[in-house]
């Protein structure tokens, strides 16, 4: 079977696209990949083997001018056209989309052709792009049982299989934790520039400061909070990029983050406590952070209530209860068959 998987944008679309369209090439059918160009190298590293890569013109339409607002509905508008005109001649069985603006036309053309398209939503929370879609859709797959923001009235069936991980999370899934107090601090962006302010004051506030605190930042902050751990005797390892998050995310007791929705659906593959700090500009990421919480894995928290005090307080009483931290790992854990049951919906 011919299927089309429609990705672009960031990673947290691609790499699930990805996961899925090797679980599907795998099981022998031929895959097309179309993805814009912020994300072509990223695709074409990580696709599975004999895929074809497809090149969309598009981008996000959420610019504040309107001169670009126009310019980006121009551009997929006429990637829409082109991929009508080319589904004349190379039409699939199957389109599975993963959101984003560069999945649109893509949707679109196989609406046009009356192609059956299914829909995946990363997020707790639908996004836009999704939600201008879902009229064209036969299915919208969810990364999290339940999502906000659906529209009140819609035929499109909607089916929880889970967001898919790389291999490397699921070769660690439902890990013990170490109880070791090694606490993992998931900065590295410009958004989670808060986590370099508030952990390391947190930190040297505490009276027990056996904690082992492995810090990705961005690389301009490396040096500082090297010093800043140093001159607290703070044993700290201060990063720019980890590699293998999958073995970061498991050799932690504790995680401190953001809540994209990789970032929290990897927590639950592994099985980990976390304290979650949804970026306060993006109700997606406080949406995932609160599922998070509510299976009782960890603590999603305002950033204007993310203060030093409150998480030294905080940290404290998960370290000295170690208990506690297996507990709420346990609950986070969440079986990870995501590949899988996408490709089960999409080709039954």
């Amino acid at each position: 079977m011919k299927i089309w998987i429609a990705t672009g944008g960031t990673g947290g679309h691609v790499f699930p696209a990805m996961a899925a369209a090797t679980e599907l090439a795998s099981r022998g059918h031929k895959i097309t990949i179309s993805c814009d160009g912020r994300t072509d190298k990223m695709v074409r590293d990580s696709a599975p083997a004999g895929s074809r890569i497809v090149h969309i013109w598009a981008s996000g339409v959420g610019a504040k001018s309107r001169v670009k607002q126009i310019y980006a509905l121009f551009k997929i508008a006429v990637s829409a056209t082109a991929l009508i005109l080319r589904f004349i001649i190379s039409r699939p069985a199957r389109v599975v989309a993963f959101g984003g603006y560069a999945s649109v036309p893509v949707v679109f053309a196989a609406h046009v052709w009356r192609i059956p398209t299914y829909l995946h939503e990363q997020n707790a929370a639908i996004g836009r792009a999704n939600r201008f879609s879902m009229r064209w859709v036969k299915t919208l797959m969810t990364s999290f049982p339940t999502v906000n923001g659906m529209p009140a009235k819609t035929n499109t069936k909607i089916v929880y299989t889970g967001l898919p991980v790389r291999a490397d999370f699921l070769m660690v899934a439902g890990s013990k934790i170490p109880n070791k107090s090694h606490l993992l601090v998931t900065g590295g962006s410009l958004g989670a520039q808060i986590l370099d302010e508030v952990v390391p004051l947190a930190i040297a506030a505490m009276k027990n400061k056996k904690i082992f605190v492995t810090h990705q930042t961005r690389p301009e902050n490396v040096e500082k909070l090297q010093r800043f751990y140093a001159e607290h005797k703070i044993h700290a390892n201060v990063l720019s990029f980890i590699r293998d998050m999958a073995s970061a995310i498991k050799d932690a007791d504790l995680v401190i983050g953001r809540s994209g929705a990789s970032t929290v659906i990897e927590l639950e593959t592994i099985g980990r406590a976390a304290i979650l700090v949804p970026l306060n500009i993006n109700p997606d990421q406080a949406a995932n952070a609160d599922a998070f919480a509510k299976l009782g894995g960890g603590f999603s928290i305002e950033q204007s209530k993310f203060t030093p005090r409150w998480l030294a307080s905080t940290l404290t009483d998960l370290f000295d209860n170690p208990t506690r931290l297996e507990k709420m790992a346990k609950k986070s854990l969440v079986e990870n068959r995501a590949a899988q049951k996408i490709a089960d919906t999409v080709t039954k």
